[in-house]
């Protein structure tokens, strides 16, 4: 047991190592865990053997489920609203045709079975919401026309119906059902997985407000249970479980709740940890010896997938739109396929109807080849396409995006003495560039507005504009003992070099904010700020 454990924790370490590489080389991290997977498993170095697809199904599902939460989390639906009917268009109809399509071409051309053919085109429809988040936050690829939304909120909500068609499919083929209980799928996935998911959202916001979950990490584990509560009820009931977690996730991460900010930290990681595990797993089940008798018709699939499939459902969708034809090439492009078809496959094969083909390792070769050739070239072709727009931030379509904000605040408390004692804020004369922001008195806090009169005991908080990055400073402290020289002299005696200055005094369990006139004492600790000399002026 610890010895499986220490292997997944030096696996998890090499992904995180490797992904540092990659990134710097231009290849899909995705890409460099599925490649680590190979490495390790049976066809690989270190030969492990590993061709369990029913845990391997458990745990893609599951990393799926919070995927797809924060795929809907991380979306700003601000960004998001003006391209929402081209983008749920493209994830319903567009995935739907991409499926048929490729169906038909694996029927037609490579002489598949009709529903061993559809599956096929099932699996491999829909975009996959991690790769294209990865390469759009990784590149910072910031795009005209809004695209980069539009491929969001498609990668992000078209898992729900590959998974739907998925399912219908597999159904069909063992051969159990009739054409009433498909109807029946149908309306029970789309029905009962978005009430379940509006249900799950509202219910996670009501006790985020009401149970005041002060304690740090609280509100990511309640969180947390809710995306699995979200799927696991929608399951239950018959309902589309990934479409439930994904409106849960897009209604939470568009409401004001608390600690957000920590919420978005705790995802990003549960999510790239779920991304390694899912490419890593597809690496380590694969047989790449076995891909010999199958490399051709998947090639084709591919292909045809790429260049002619998904580009036609696009520009059937698009094109009612009057979309710029380089922004539909670029979409076109843009679909890769990833975790959820990889999934998917999982699901084919240890569902109980019969597979005549490899299924798995067709799957697997395009997926490697969408992400290793897409996926890489994505950047190259938003610049030969002239989508490239700089006056835009791709950061702002998620809803994690954080600016940072150049303002420092100053804690200033009032005296009985102090010139701003008994005055109203509207009567105080402030420096250029600073407000008063806020007022602490008795320990609440008061938004100041013109009338606020600041009284003796207040804490007044400033703010200001901060030095920017470039410019730093070096604090150094200096302890003034018996024996030290500056005993007894004020600041203004001391001879300081011209780049440093004394800030701050720690005085036994007092601060003092010091002056030229401030006397040196001993025991004293002296806070010294040096300045970065190659930002200085000689004088």
């Amino acid at each position: 047991m610890q010895f499986f454990i220490l292997i997944a924790a030096v696996i998890i370490i090499i992904c995180l190592a490797v992904s540092k590489f990659t990134s710097k080389i231009g290849v899909p991290v995705l890409l460099a865990f599925i490649f680590l997977g190979m490495l390790f498993g049976c066809d690989g170095i270190f030969r492990i053997q590993f061709d369990d697809f029913s845990f391997a199904e458990t745990i893609c599902s599951v990393s799926l489920i919070f995927i797809m939460f924060y795929g809907g989390f991380g979306t700003n639906w601000k960004k998001a609203k003006a391209v929402a009917a081209k983008s749920v268009l493209l994830s319903s109809l567009g995935v739907i045709l991409t499926a048929g399509i490729t169906g038909l071409f694996c029927y037609f051309a490579l002489r598949f079975d009709l529903l061993e053919s559809m599956l096929i085109g099932a699996v491999v429809s829909s975009t996959d919401a991690a790769s294209v988040f990865s390469i759009l936050r990784s590149k910072r690829l910031n795009l005209k026309y809004n695209t980069a939304s539009l491929l969001e909120v498609e990668s992000g909500s078209n898992d729900p119906c590959a998974y739907m068609m998925t399912v219908i499919i597999l159904t069909l083929m063992s051969g159990k059902t009739s054409p009433w209980e498909i109807a029946y799928m149908i309306f029970a996935q789309l029905v009962f997985g978005a009430a379940v998911g509006v249900g799950s959202a509202f219910a996670a916001y009501f006790m985020l407000k009401r149970l005041n979950l002060n304690k740090n990490g609280v509100e990511s584990i309640l969180v947390f249970s809710m995306a699995l509560v979200s799927y696991s009820a929608s399951s239950l009931i018959g309902g589309n479980g990934y479409l439930s977690v994904y409106i849960t996730g897009i209604i939470l991460g568009n409401m004001e709740i608390p600690n957000k900010q920590s919420l978005v930290h705790f995802f990003d990681g549960i999510t790239g940890l779920m991304q390694i595990l899912i490419f890593f797993l597809l690496g380590l089940t694969a047989f790449p010896s076995q891909m010999v008798s199958i490399i051709l018709p998947a090639l084709a699939i591919a292909l045809f997938l790429t260049f002619i499939a998904r580009p036609l459902a696009v520009f059937a969708i698009l094109t009612p739109f009057k979309c710029p034809v380089n922004q539909q090439i670029l979409v076109s492009w843009s679909g890769l396929r990833g975790a959820a078809s990889i999934v998917f496959a999982i699901m084919a094969v240890v569902s109980p109807a019969y597979i005549k083909n490899d299924v798995f390792h067709v799957v697997f070769f395009i997926v490697l080849f969408s992400i290793s050739i897409q996926g890489t070239l994505i950047p190259f072709v938003a610049k030969r396409l002239d989508m490239i727009d700089n006056k835009n931030d791709v950061m702002k379509t998620f809803n994690d995006y954080t600016k940072e904000v150049p303002v420092q605040f100053i804690k200033l408390p009032i005296n009985e003495k102090h010139p701003w004692t008994n005055k109203k804020v509207s009567n105080i004369r402030f420096l250029p560039n600073t407000i008063l922001a806020l007022i602490i008195r008795d320990d609440k806090q008061i938004v100041p507005r013109g009338d606020t009169t600041v009284l003796a005991g207040d804490i007044a908080v400033l703010s200001g504009p901060s030095l920017e990055k470039k410019f730093t400073g070096h604090l150094t402290e200096i302890d003034i003992d018996a024996d030290n020289e500056w005993i007894g002299m004020s600041l203004s005696e001391i001879d300081l070099d011209s780049d440093k200055l004394v800030t701050l005094i720690k005085r036994g369990n007092r601060i003092v904010i010091p002056s030229g006139k401030t006397v040196i004492k001993e025991n004293d600790v002296l806070i010294i700020n040096k300045a970065d000399r190659q930002f200085m002026i000689k004088k």
